[in-house]
């Protein structure tokens, strides 16, 4: 957890340079503007957090390149690098960084590794049902909910919303727990980080996507559960989670950049990108386009937290595209 924090803390001085950023898009970020010769196919395979986003990504690169062919298929940040590997897919988008096996994997076959896009911010939001009296967690109380390892340190099991400060009718209530399959980077991203590396309660419910998570809990008084920050509705609300100095932080940009809110993390594109060629223009516009203002608008859309130019730029440079 300190691990990723630090890191996105370190990276906020190239995401954030006023707190107006903080909330919009960077406004050093240029407009896109198409070029010719862009012509092709692109297939996406990968996290279902991305999954909308990507295809916001697609529907707005469509609107200048209309010749091109663009299929994304969502069903969880582990099916993007088997196809990676194995060339069915031009994009893998993952809501975790790859495993280390996954990119021995990737190497073997390649001799050289796939290259990441940082495409946007997430915070990983706690979701409780909206007349939940309960409005802030410690990441410790947290884990005694959803892990039966308990690594945080919490000794007592919890069970019931009474021992998290919850009374009247709520104190007896049970705690009903919505989560992710194991297929799904969010999963592996939430046990490494909120249950300590830890391993899920067998009563965690499983989902197959992000929205459904939160339709879970929507529909169950005492349900809480884990999805993007993105997936917000009417009927749940967010549990604020206590950062490192106590003070309890809720899912917003500021928190997120800053390192206060503890579940942050990059959104990934994974691309094959052979070191000693260029990218093809199709593949080579689509990541000038997620890294201009109108890309960087979508991502707002969409409910995530935006990249700036500072970067924009640093990963561009990795792509041969600066």
């Amino acid at each position: 957890m300190k691990k990723f924090s630090a890191a996105l803390a370190v990276a906020a001085g190239l995401l954030v340079s006023t707190s107006a950023i903080a909330q919009g898009v960077d406004p050093n970020l240029p407009s896109y503007k198409p070029t010719s010769g862009v012509s092709g196919s692109l297939k996406s395979i990968g996290s279902d957090t991305l999954n909308n986003l990507m295809t916001l990504w697609a529907e707005g690169f469509l609107a200048q390149y209309p010749n091109v062919k663009i299929e994304i298929e969502g069903k969880g940040s582990s099916t993007a690098p088997p196809a990676l590997i194995a060339g069915t897919a031009q994009f893998g988008p993952m809501s975790r960084p790859m495993k280390s096996k996954e990119i021995d994997d990737f190497e073997k076959k390649y001799g050289y590794k796939p290259t990441p896009i940082r495409s946007a911010v997430d915070a990983l939001a706690v979701y409780a049902h909206k007349d939940n009296p309960v409005n802030c967690l410690s990441m410790q109380q947290i884990d005694a909910i959803f892990s039966k390892t308990r690594k945080g340190g919490e000794s007592a099991d919890i069970t019931t919303w009474g021992q998290v400060g919850a009374t009247g009718e709520w104190a007896s209530m049970p705690i009903s727990l919505y989560g992710r399959n194991s297929a799904s980077g969010t999963y592996g991203y939430f046990k490494e980080v909120a249950l300590f590396d830890g391993d899920y309660k067998d009563s965690v419910k499983e989902q197959p996507g992000s929205s459904t998570v939160v339709q879970g809990v929507a529909s169950d008084k005492g349900g809480i559960g884990y999805s993007g920050v993105g997936y917000k509705t009417a009927d749940v609300k967010f549990i604020e989670i206590k950062g490192a100095d106590g003070k309890c932080y809720g899912p917003t940009a500021e928190n997120a950049y800053s390192g206060n809110f503890p579940i942050a993390r990059f959104l990934y594109i994974y691309v094959n990108k052979n070191p000693n060629q260029a990218l093809d223009p199709v593949r080579g516009e689509f990541i000038r386009y997620i890294y201009s203002k109108q890309g960087q608008e979508a991502v707002v859309k969409d409910g995530f937290f935006p990249v700036n130019q500072g970067l924009a730029a640093e990963d561009l440079k990795s792509f041969g595209l600066m």
